[in-house]
Protein backbone atom coordinates (compact mmCIF):
# COMPACT_ATOMS: atom_id res chain seq x y z
CA UNK A 1 0.00 0.00 0.00
CA UNK A 2 2.93 2.23 0.66
CA UNK A 3 4.38 1.75 -3.20
CA UNK A 4 0.70 2.82 -4.30
CA UNK A 5 0.29 5.70 -2.02
CA UNK A 6 4.52 7.08 -2.93
CA UNK A 7 3.13 6.29 -6.95
CA UNK A 8 0.02 8.53 -6.30
CA UNK A 9 2.08 11.51 -4.74
CA UNK A 10 4.87 11.31 -7.58
CA UNK A 11 2.18 11.57 -10.48
CA UNK A 12 0.36 14.28 -7.96
CA UNK A 13 3.44 16.85 -8.04
CA UNK A 14 4.17 15.65 -11.43
CA UNK A 15 0.67 16.19 -12.79
CA UNK A 16 0.77 19.86 -11.18
CA UNK A 17 3.40 21.28 -13.89
CA UNK A 18 1.14 19.74 -16.41
CA UNK A 19 -2.27 21.38 -15.31
CA UNK A 20 -0.16 24.37 -15.42
CA UNK A 21 0.31 24.30 -19.25
CA UNK A 22 -2.44 25.16 -21.06
CA UNK A 23 -1.69 22.87 -23.94
CA UNK A 24 -2.10 19.63 -21.70
CA UNK A 25 -5.36 21.14 -19.99
CA UNK A 26 -7.11 20.66 -23.03
CA UNK A 27 -7.18 24.08 -24.51
CA UNK A 28 -5.94 23.15 -27.74
CA UNK A 29 -3.17 25.14 -29.40
CA UNK A 30 -2.41 24.64 -33.12
CA UNK A 31 -3.31 22.93 -35.84
CA UNK A 32 -3.02 18.94 -35.20
CA UNK A 33 -0.55 18.14 -37.61
CA UNK A 34 -0.50 14.36 -38.87
CA UNK A 35 1.92 12.23 -41.06
CA UNK A 36 -1.17 10.25 -41.78
CA UNK A 37 -4.91 9.32 -40.70
CA UNK A 38 -7.25 6.66 -42.43
CA UNK A 39 -8.82 3.88 -40.34
CA UNK A 40 -9.04 -0.38 -41.35
CA UNK A 41 -10.29 -3.73 -40.57
CA UNK A 42 -8.62 -6.48 -38.72
CA UNK A 43 -10.34 -9.60 -38.09
CA UNK A 44 -13.50 -11.35 -38.98
CA UNK A 45 -14.64 -13.93 -41.73
CA UNK A 46 -17.33 -14.09 -44.46
CA UNK A 47 -19.59 -16.45 -43.49
CA UNK A 48 -21.34 -17.52 -46.75
CA UNK A 49 -23.72 -20.40 -44.86
CA UNK A 50 -25.81 -17.53 -43.38
CA UNK A 51 -28.05 -15.34 -46.58
CA UNK A 52 -25.95 -12.88 -48.14
CA UNK A 53 -22.73 -13.92 -46.78
CA UNK A 54 -22.25 -11.34 -43.84
CA UNK A 55 -18.69 -10.79 -42.33
CA UNK A 56 -18.94 -11.03 -38.86
CA UNK A 57 -15.94 -10.74 -36.25
CA UNK A 58 -14.58 -7.62 -37.99
CA UNK A 59 -13.09 -4.72 -35.97
CA UNK A 60 -12.68 -1.00 -37.23
CA UNK A 61 -9.94 0.91 -36.56
CA UNK A 62 -9.61 4.57 -36.83
CA UNK A 63 -5.84 5.84 -36.34
CA UNK A 64 -3.89 8.60 -36.35
CA UNK A 65 -0.27 9.32 -36.32
CA UNK A 66 1.74 12.73 -35.67
CA UNK A 67 3.90 14.16 -37.53
CA UNK A 68 6.49 14.16 -34.46
CA UNK A 69 5.71 10.88 -33.03
CA UNK A 70 8.09 10.84 -29.88
CA UNK A 71 6.74 7.46 -28.11
CA UNK A 72 7.70 4.09 -29.68
CA UNK A 73 4.68 1.96 -28.58
CA UNK A 74 0.99 3.39 -29.90
CA UNK A 75 -2.00 3.09 -27.90
CA UNK A 76 -4.79 1.46 -28.85
CA UNK A 77 -8.30 2.80 -27.40
CA UNK A 78 -11.03 0.47 -26.47
CA UNK A 79 -14.57 1.74 -25.85
CA UNK A 80 -16.96 0.66 -23.04
CA UNK A 81 -20.47 -0.71 -23.42
CA UNK A 82 -23.11 1.21 -25.57
CA UNK A 83 -20.24 3.38 -26.38
CA UNK A 84 -18.02 3.41 -29.76
CA UNK A 85 -14.45 4.92 -30.33
CA UNK A 86 -16.46 8.59 -30.64
CA UNK A 87 -15.46 8.56 -26.88
CA UNK A 88 -12.27 9.00 -27.87
CA UNK A 89 -12.20 11.37 -30.73
CA UNK A 90 -14.33 14.22 -29.38
CA UNK A 91 -16.68 15.17 -26.75
CA UNK A 92 -20.29 16.20 -26.48
CA UNK A 93 -19.42 19.61 -26.32
CA UNK A 94 -17.14 19.85 -29.24
CA UNK A 95 -14.02 19.58 -27.17
CA UNK A 96 -10.77 17.38 -28.14
CA UNK A 97 -10.54 13.84 -26.88
CA UNK A 98 -8.22 11.82 -25.49
CA UNK A 99 -7.12 10.36 -28.81
CA UNK A 100 -5.99 14.12 -29.71
CA UNK A 101 -4.31 14.75 -26.52
CA UNK A 102 -2.37 11.53 -26.97
CA UNK A 103 -1.17 12.75 -30.27
CA UNK A 104 -0.41 16.09 -29.46
CA UNK A 105 2.00 14.73 -26.92
CA UNK A 106 3.19 12.83 -29.43
CA UNK A 107 2.05 9.19 -29.66
CA UNK A 108 0.26 6.81 -33.00
CA UNK A 109 -3.49 6.49 -31.66
CA UNK A 110 -5.55 3.53 -32.97
CA UNK A 111 -9.05 4.13 -31.86
CA UNK A 112 -11.42 0.89 -32.31
CA UNK A 113 -15.78 0.29 -32.30
CA UNK A 114 -15.67 -3.05 -30.67
CA UNK A 115 -16.89 -6.20 -32.63
CA UNK A 116 -20.55 -5.56 -33.53
CA UNK A 117 -20.50 -1.80 -32.44
CA UNK A 118 -20.74 1.27 -34.34
CA UNK A 119 -18.74 1.16 -37.66
CA UNK A 120 -18.00 -2.58 -37.11
CA UNK A 121 -21.05 -3.59 -38.81
CA UNK A 122 -23.48 -6.43 -37.31
CA UNK A 123 -25.27 -8.21 -39.71
CA UNK A 124 -28.75 -9.56 -37.91
CA UNK A 125 -29.32 -12.51 -37.72
CA UNK A 126 -25.86 -14.03 -36.66
CA UNK A 127 -24.45 -16.65 -34.96
CA UNK A 128 -23.15 -14.27 -31.96
CA UNK A 129 -26.61 -13.49 -30.69
CA UNK A 130 -29.12 -10.82 -29.86
CA UNK A 131 -27.80 -6.93 -29.02
CA UNK A 132 -29.09 -5.04 -26.21
CA UNK A 133 -29.29 -1.54 -25.54
CA UNK A 134 -29.45 0.85 -21.72
CA UNK A 135 -32.25 2.83 -21.08
CA UNK A 136 -32.17 6.46 -20.48
CA UNK A 137 -32.86 5.96 -16.85
CA UNK A 138 -29.47 3.77 -17.07
CA UNK A 139 -27.71 6.79 -18.40
CA UNK A 140 -28.60 9.20 -16.22
CA UNK A 141 -27.67 6.80 -13.37
CA UNK A 142 -25.07 5.59 -14.24
CA UNK A 143 -22.94 8.13 -16.28
CA UNK A 144 -24.70 11.10 -17.09
CA UNK A 145 -26.08 12.62 -13.60
CA UNK A 146 -25.34 9.85 -10.35
CA UNK A 147 -26.11 13.12 -7.89
CA UNK A 148 -29.27 13.00 -8.61
CA UNK A 149 -30.55 9.02 -7.83
CA UNK A 150 -27.82 8.68 -5.51
CA UNK A 151 -27.06 4.79 -6.22
CA UNK A 152 -23.78 5.01 -4.44
CA UNK A 153 -22.56 6.72 -1.49
CA UNK A 154 -19.81 8.50 -3.77
CA UNK A 155 -22.32 9.57 -6.55
CA UNK A 156 -22.97 12.83 -4.36
CA UNK A 157 -19.57 14.18 -5.30
CA UNK A 158 -20.27 14.03 -9.26
CA UNK A 159 -19.51 18.03 -10.69
CA UNK A 160 -17.93 16.92 -14.00
CA UNK A 161 -20.59 16.58 -16.82
CA UNK A 162 -20.79 19.32 -19.33
CA UNK A 163 -24.21 20.83 -19.46
CA UNK A 164 -27.15 20.13 -17.53
CA UNK A 165 -27.19 16.38 -18.38
CA UNK A 166 -30.90 16.86 -19.37
CA UNK A 167 -32.84 15.74 -22.43
CA UNK A 168 -32.29 19.34 -24.80
CA UNK A 169 -29.59 20.32 -23.35
CA UNK A 170 -26.67 19.96 -26.76
CA UNK A 171 -23.94 17.69 -24.69
CA UNK A 172 -26.91 15.22 -23.27
CA UNK A 173 -28.35 14.90 -26.62
CA UNK A 174 -24.93 14.56 -28.29
CA UNK A 175 -24.21 12.01 -25.87
CA UNK A 176 -27.69 10.43 -26.27
CA UNK A 177 -27.41 9.97 -29.25
CA UNK A 178 -24.36 7.82 -29.76
CA UNK A 179 -25.45 4.97 -27.64
CA UNK A 180 -25.08 1.96 -29.54
CA UNK A 181 -26.95 -1.68 -28.70
CA UNK A 182 -23.95 -3.91 -27.51
CA UNK A 183 -23.82 -7.74 -28.07
CA UNK A 184 -26.09 -9.14 -24.99
CA UNK A 185 -23.56 -12.22 -24.62
CA UNK A 186 -20.61 -11.01 -22.05
CA UNK A 187 -18.67 -14.40 -22.81
CA UNK A 188 -19.10 -13.70 -26.77
CA UNK A 189 -18.30 -10.13 -26.57
CA UNK A 190 -14.55 -10.89 -24.87
CA UNK A 191 -14.45 -13.96 -26.83
CA UNK A 192 -14.44 -11.96 -29.89
CA UNK A 193 -12.67 -8.56 -29.14
CA UNK A 194 -9.52 -10.85 -27.58
CA UNK A 195 -9.40 -12.16 -31.33
CA UNK A 196 -9.91 -8.97 -33.11
CA UNK A 197 -7.40 -7.10 -30.53
CA UNK A 198 -5.31 -9.52 -31.11
CA UNK A 199 -5.06 -9.76 -34.72
CA UNK A 200 -4.65 -5.71 -34.35
CA UNK A 201 -1.38 -6.54 -32.10
CA UNK A 202 -0.26 -8.57 -34.91
CA UNK A 203 -0.48 -5.98 -37.57
CA UNK A 204 0.53 -2.57 -35.69
CA UNK A 205 3.03 -4.19 -33.61
CA UNK A 206 3.79 -3.80 -29.71
CA UNK A 207 1.27 -1.41 -28.00
CA UNK A 208 -0.53 0.23 -25.37
CA UNK A 209 -4.15 -0.94 -24.17
CA UNK A 210 -6.09 1.39 -22.98
CA UNK A 211 -9.72 0.49 -21.98
CA UNK A 212 -12.69 1.86 -20.20
CA UNK A 213 -15.33 -0.12 -18.48
CA UNK A 214 -16.93 -2.90 -20.28
CA UNK A 215 -13.80 -3.46 -22.92
CA UNK A 216 -11.69 -3.70 -19.41
CA UNK A 217 -12.59 -7.54 -19.08
CA UNK A 218 -10.77 -8.02 -22.49
CA UNK A 219 -7.39 -6.88 -20.36
CA UNK A 220 -6.60 -9.74 -19.41
CA UNK A 221 -7.61 -12.25 -22.19
CA UNK A 222 -5.56 -10.54 -24.69
CA UNK A 223 -2.62 -10.39 -22.45
CA UNK A 224 -3.02 -14.45 -22.97
CA UNK A 225 -3.34 -13.80 -26.46
CA UNK A 226 -0.61 -11.60 -27.12
CA UNK A 227 1.49 -11.51 -24.12
CA UNK A 228 4.84 -9.93 -25.77
CA UNK A 229 3.09 -7.54 -27.82
CA UNK A 230 1.27 -5.77 -24.46
CA UNK A 231 3.55 -3.14 -23.28
CA UNK A 232 1.26 -1.62 -20.53
CA UNK A 233 -2.47 -1.54 -19.21
CA UNK A 234 -4.19 1.59 -18.63
CA UNK A 235 -7.72 0.15 -17.51
CA UNK A 236 -9.86 2.82 -16.84
CA UNK A 237 -12.63 1.62 -14.25
CA UNK A 238 -12.13 -1.73 -15.75
CA UNK A 239 -14.91 -3.89 -15.37
CA UNK A 240 -15.69 -5.02 -12.32
CA UNK A 241 -15.23 -6.16 -9.37
CA UNK A 242 -14.12 -9.73 -9.81
CA UNK A 243 -15.52 -12.84 -9.48
CA UNK A 244 -19.27 -11.10 -9.16
CA UNK A 245 -20.40 -7.68 -10.66
CA UNK A 246 -21.99 -5.31 -8.20
CA UNK A 247 -25.70 -3.55 -8.21
CA UNK A 248 -26.39 -0.15 -6.98
CA UNK A 249 -29.47 -0.42 -4.71
CA UNK A 250 -29.13 2.99 -2.84
CA UNK A 251 -29.09 3.92 0.84
CA UNK A 252 -29.01 1.86 3.57
CA UNK A 253 -27.18 -1.52 2.16
CA UNK A 254 -25.95 0.56 -1.27
CA UNK A 255 -24.15 -2.84 -2.85
CA UNK A 256 -25.34 -6.49 -3.46
CA UNK A 257 -23.93 -9.27 -5.65
CA UNK A 258 -24.96 -10.09 -8.38
CA UNK A 259 -25.74 -13.57 -9.45
CA UNK A 260 -23.51 -14.69 -11.97
CA UNK A 261 -20.01 -15.44 -11.47
CA UNK A 262 -17.31 -14.90 -13.64
CA UNK A 263 -15.48 -18.18 -14.70
CA UNK A 264 -12.08 -16.60 -14.14
CA UNK A 265 -12.01 -14.31 -11.64
CA UNK A 266 -11.60 -11.19 -14.04
CA UNK A 267 -13.35 -12.45 -17.33
CA UNK A 268 -16.21 -14.37 -18.48
CA UNK A 269 -13.85 -16.87 -20.26
CA UNK A 270 -10.89 -18.79 -19.26
CA UNK A 271 -7.52 -17.34 -18.31
CA UNK A 272 -3.89 -19.11 -18.52
CA UNK A 273 -3.20 -19.46 -14.04
CA UNK A 274 -0.80 -21.08 -13.12
CA UNK A 275 -0.40 -24.14 -11.48
CA UNK A 276 -3.41 -24.73 -14.07
CA UNK A 277 -6.66 -25.63 -13.94
CA UNK A 278 -6.88 -29.73 -14.56
CA UNK A 279 -9.91 -30.84 -16.11
CA UNK A 280 -13.21 -29.59 -14.85
CA UNK A 281 -11.72 -27.91 -11.83
CA UNK A 282 -12.90 -24.00 -11.36
CA UNK A 283 -11.20 -21.52 -9.03
CA UNK A 284 -12.22 -21.41 -6.09
CA UNK A 285 -13.34 -17.48 -4.46
CA UNK A 286 -13.97 -16.39 -0.91
CA UNK A 287 -15.01 -12.83 0.15
CA UNK A 288 -13.89 -9.95 2.27
CA UNK A 289 -15.86 -10.80 6.04
CA UNK A 290 -15.51 -6.78 6.46
CA UNK A 291 -15.15 -4.29 3.83
CA UNK A 292 -11.37 -2.43 3.76
CA UNK A 293 -13.13 1.11 4.31
CA UNK A 294 -16.63 2.42 4.94
CA UNK A 295 -18.92 2.71 1.80
CA UNK A 296 -16.66 0.02 -0.01
CA UNK A 297 -18.07 -3.20 -1.43
CA UNK A 298 -16.54 -6.21 0.28
CA UNK A 299 -14.19 -7.82 -2.34
CA UNK A 300 -13.93 -11.27 -3.63
CA UNK A 301 -10.86 -12.83 -4.13
CA UNK A 302 -9.22 -16.27 -4.95
CA UNK A 303 -9.02 -18.58 -1.88
CA UNK A 304 -5.04 -19.38 -0.62
CA UNK A 305 -3.47 -20.81 -2.44
CA UNK A 306 -4.14 -18.26 -5.15
CA UNK A 307 -3.16 -19.26 -8.58
CA UNK A 308 -1.37 -16.73 -10.88
CA UNK A 309 -1.47 -14.97 -13.84
CA UNK A 310 1.61 -15.76 -15.60
CA UNK A 311 0.66 -13.81 -18.87
CA UNK A 312 0.33 -10.52 -16.99
CA UNK A 313 3.10 -10.82 -14.56
CA UNK A 314 5.39 -8.54 -16.68
CA UNK A 315 2.72 -5.82 -18.18
CA UNK A 316 2.76 -2.55 -16.02
CA UNK A 317 -1.06 -2.58 -15.24
CA UNK A 318 -2.67 1.26 -13.87
CA UNK A 319 -6.00 1.20 -12.88
CA UNK A 320 -7.99 4.52 -12.91
CA UNK A 321 -11.13 5.57 -10.60
CA UNK A 322 -13.11 8.50 -11.10
CA UNK A 323 -13.99 9.90 -7.73
CA UNK A 324 -17.63 10.29 -8.39
CA UNK A 325 -18.08 6.95 -10.15
CA UNK A 326 -19.95 3.47 -9.05
CA UNK A 327 -16.98 1.88 -9.51
CA UNK A 328 -15.09 4.22 -6.62
CA UNK A 329 -16.82 1.30 -3.99
CA UNK A 330 -15.01 -1.68 -5.58
CA UNK A 331 -11.65 -0.66 -8.14
CA UNK A 332 -9.65 -1.28 -5.32
CA UNK A 333 -11.03 -5.31 -5.51
CA UNK A 334 -9.83 -5.44 -8.61
CA UNK A 335 -6.61 -3.74 -8.10
CA UNK A 336 -5.94 -6.34 -5.13
CA UNK A 337 -7.66 -9.38 -6.87
CA UNK A 338 -4.08 -8.61 -9.42
CA UNK A 339 -1.79 -8.30 -6.79
CA UNK A 340 -2.86 -11.53 -5.39
CA UNK A 341 -2.36 -13.14 -8.67
CA UNK A 342 0.75 -12.06 -8.91
CA UNK A 343 0.40 -8.90 -11.30
CA UNK A 344 1.58 -5.55 -9.39
CA UNK A 345 -0.27 -2.85 -10.39
CA UNK A 346 -0.90 1.06 -9.84
CA UNK A 347 -4.61 2.09 -8.22
CA UNK A 348 -5.12 5.60 -8.91
CA UNK A 349 -7.81 7.63 -7.11
CA UNK A 350 -7.80 10.83 -9.05
CA UNK A 351 -9.06 12.68 -6.36
CA UNK A 352 -5.70 11.88 -4.49
CA UNK A 353 -3.74 13.38 -7.05
CA UNK A 354 -6.22 16.41 -6.86
CA UNK A 355 -8.50 15.47 -10.18
CA UNK A 356 -12.53 15.97 -8.47
CA UNK A 357 -15.69 15.33 -9.11
CA UNK A 358 -16.10 12.84 -11.85
CA UNK A 359 -18.07 10.38 -13.09
CA UNK A 360 -17.73 6.90 -15.28
CA UNK A 361 -17.59 8.55 -18.25
CA UNK A 362 -14.62 10.73 -17.47
CA UNK A 363 -13.04 10.93 -20.90
CA UNK A 364 -15.66 12.71 -21.82
CA UNK A 365 -16.41 15.30 -18.80
CA UNK A 366 -15.30 18.79 -18.41
CA UNK A 367 -11.74 18.06 -16.72
CA UNK A 368 -10.87 15.20 -19.59
CA UNK A 369 -8.06 16.49 -20.22
CA UNK A 370 -6.03 16.66 -16.34
CA UNK A 371 -7.13 12.90 -16.37
CA UNK A 372 -5.32 12.27 -20.01
CA UNK A 373 -2.26 13.98 -18.24
CA UNK A 374 -2.32 11.48 -15.26
CA UNK A 375 -2.21 8.73 -17.83
CA UNK A 376 0.37 10.47 -19.54
CA UNK A 377 2.40 10.85 -16.72
CA UNK A 378 1.95 7.38 -15.53
CA UNK A 379 3.03 6.22 -19.09
CA UNK A 380 6.02 8.42 -18.82
CA UNK A 381 7.45 7.14 -15.51
CA UNK A 382 7.14 3.88 -17.08
CA UNK A 383 9.70 4.50 -19.51
CA UNK A 384 8.52 2.88 -22.45
CA UNK A 385 11.00 3.32 -24.67
CA UNK A 386 12.46 0.46 -27.20
CA UNK A 387 15.64 -0.31 -24.45
CA UNK A 388 13.35 -1.22 -21.81
CA UNK A 389 10.80 -3.21 -24.37
CA UNK A 390 11.06 -6.59 -22.42
CA UNK A 391 9.63 -4.69 -19.55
Amino acid sequence: MNGMRNAATAIALALSSVLAAPVANGQERGPLTLARASYFFVGGKIDTAIEGSPMFGQMYVEYMIPARRTHPYPIIMVHGGGQTGTNFTGTPDGREGWAQYFVRRGYAVYVVDQVARGRSAYWSPQPDGPVSAARMSFLDQRFVAPERSLRWPQARLHTQWPGDGKPGDPAFDQFYASQFPSLASFPKQQELNRDALAALLDRIGPAILLTHSQSGSFNWPVADARPGLLKAIVAVEPSGPPVHDIDNTGAPDWFKDAERTKISGLADVPLVYDPPLAGDAKLAFVRQDQPDKPDFVRCWLQQEPARKLPNLAHVPVVIITGEASYHAPYDHCTAAYLNQAGVPNTHIRLADVGVHGNGHMMMIEKNNAAIAGVIAQWLERQRLTERHAGR
